[in-house]
């Protein structure tokens, strides 16, 4: 079952611009639909184990430095 999206925050867009990518420029590297890194930016999507996998190789950073899980 997923988590609640407002349970889960993400350094995405900053990444992006550190590393000036565009939202199209991510999604071309991890082989998703632009719409998809909008809603994961918004944190409106939680992404699937493999998706933040990718992601994470793209900035080279580990999941847990891109996608921060909040307890509550």
């Amino acid at each position: 079952m997923p988590l609640p999206t407002n349970l889960m925050n993400n350094r995405i867009k900053e990444l992006r611009a550190r590393h000036n990518l565009t939202q199209l420029d991510l999604a071309k590297m991890v082989d998703v639909r632009r719409e998809t890194i909008v809603f994961l930016e918004k944190n409106k999507y939680n992404p699937s184990l493999k998706l933040a996998y990718d992601i994470a190789a793209v900035f080279k950073l580990t999941i847990e430095e891109i996608f921060i899980f909040k307890e509550n």
